[in-house]
């Protein structure tokens, strides 16, 4: 009941300041939570720090599958990879769902001007299209030229898609795809402006995905010896060889060894790149909210921004995503809204990624759909005491494949995660038998240092965790149960 009065009195404020809030939605490719606001000291994110202190941050979000695709196609249809049966990059979400109303889309049909620049949807094949979200056609949607992604001559003259893994060259910001992106996005912004209509305007950054290519200027930010080591760079003792991966999303790049120990000088290399490029892409944010502002259009529009997923870098002796473990699924959301009353607020319950749709519908007072199975986290914008559902979970397959066109997933690991704890438990996807189960405990470490699921004090916690993980893989979610 409290919940439904706090979103009553807060719809008729966003109606009296304006009949049609904007939205501005900003997702960025491989963004761990690396920034400044979300807790890393040595990140240098001014503009999205800056963009989260009048707003709400969310330290403790997680995706719902620590890929591309899937994840993004999760964010957007607001269910669950089981439910789209995406787990992979090769698969459209309509295949299975056609009907499916998509965040945009929503948007579009209660009268919005719905547009996309950059990365919104995966970023090749047919993935990244979808023609109904949107009212004009996309622009960098879709680039695979390696113009966009190198500015050396030596890796312009290289071959393959993957060539060098990082890049440090004395360009500008528009030499690389970013850059281009939130200088479409401004122009659009000028244009939308003038269009004197509400907009859903949603823009994708790259950065900092691979390759890890800024310019030089943003390098120059960092001392490379102190990035130079990762956290914990093991596995958990005790962790099952089934939660590790060794695929090549790294090792692919013509400078990366095939296999074998990682160089300490190469992953200090790549521990710096991943670093400059987030700096490099937190200055494209800074762009757009300046221009926001000088457009007056702050005061009416709602921005969100979240990463799709994290990012080991080195952590546990992985590289890359495509893990349960808080590098792979943990990653920035936050909102800001002009209507809020409570600014700069972080949350620490857990959430998911699912939560985004449901969230922004209800920010501008639009009628959900039926069928989407996250949760509205409107309460939480301006009551940081709220009780949200505290859970999170995640799902990946073993072993790992980009391609679920024509098959389904071996085993899957499922996990759930709350504001201290996560379980995880590996099972044969076909016939649901438990082959391992994982348990950290976070309270001991930012990252998972022992499995303790045989640990003989955690048995409450783990069967009340494992209740709920289990309905929602039986079920699918449901997020008004109680414990």
């Amino acid at each position: 009941m409290i919940r439904v009065c706090l979103c009553i009195l807060f719809l008729p404020m966003i109606v009296h300041a304006t009949d049609r809030p904007n939205v501005l939605f900003i997702v960025v490719d491989d963004l761990r939570s690396s920034l400044g606001i979300f807790g890393d000291k040595l990140a240098i994110t001014p503009n999205i720090d800056a963009l989260g202190s009048r707003g709400t941050v969310f330290v403790n979000a997680h995706c719902q599958i620590a890929i591309c695709n899937p994840s993004r196609a999760s964010v957007m249809t607001g269910m669950r990879p089981d439910t789209i049966r995406v787990w992979g990059l090769s698969k459209h979400f309509r295949q299975e769902k056609p009907d499916v109303v998509t965040l945009p889309q929503l948007f579009r049909k209660n009268g919005y001007h719905t547009h996309s620049i950059g990365k919104i949807y995966h970023g090749s094949g047919e993935p990244s299209k979808d023609p109904p979200s949107w009212s004009e056609a996309p622009l960098y949607d879709n680039v695979r030229d390696p113009k966009l992604r190198y500015a050396t001559e030596a890796n312009l003259k290289g071959k393959g898609h993957k060539r060098a893994a990082s890049e440090s060259a004395p360009v500008s910001d528009t030499a690389y795809v970013d850059g281009l992106v939130s200088e479409a996005a401004v122009k659009a912004l000028g244009d939308l402006k003038k269009r004197d209509k509400s907009f859903f305007l949603a823009v994708g950054f790259r950065k900092p995905h691979l390759p890890f290519s800024a310019p030089k200027k943003y390098w120059d930010m960092y001392d490379r010896a102190k990035l130079a080591k990762a956290q914990n760079p093991t596995m958990p003792n005790d962790a099952p060889l089934i939660a590790g991966h060794s695929w090549k999303e790294v090792r692919g790049y013509t400078d990366v060894p095939d296999k074998g120990p990682m160089t300490k000088d190469k992953t200090a290399e790549l521990r710096h790149g991943y670093y400059a490029a987030t700096s490099y892409m937190d200055t494209q944010v800074g762009r757009l909210l300046d221009e926001l502002k000088r457009l007056g259009l702050n005061k009416n529009t709602i921005v969100c921004l979240y990463g799709d997923h994290g990012f080991h870098l080195g952590e546990h002796n992985l590289w890359g995503k495509l893990t349960n473990y808080d590098m792979g699924t943990n990653a920035p959301l936050l909102f800001a809204s002009p209507f809020q009353k409570e600014k700069g607020k972080v949350i620490r319950q857990a959430v998911e990624f699912l939560d985004i749709y449901p969230t922004i519908a209800d920010l501008c007072g639009l009628k959900k759909p039926v069928g989407l199975e996250g949760k509205s986290l409107l309460p939480l914008l301006d009551n940081s005491k709220a009780v949200a559902k505290n859970f999170a979970i995640s799902q990946f397959s073993r072993p790992v494949s980009y391609n679920y066109t024509k098959k389904k997933p071996k085993n899957m690991g499922y996990s759930i995660r709350d504001d201290r704890y996560r379980y995880t438990k590996w099972i044969e996807f076909k016939s649901g038998a438990i082959l391992v189960e994982e348990f950290y405990d976070y309270a001991k470490g930012n990252v998972e240092v022992k499995n303790e699921v045989k640990n003989p004090q955690y048995v409450s916690t783990i069967n009340r965790m494992k209740r709920r993980l289990e309905r929602t893989i039986k079920n699918g979610i449901k997020t008004d149960d109680r414990e």
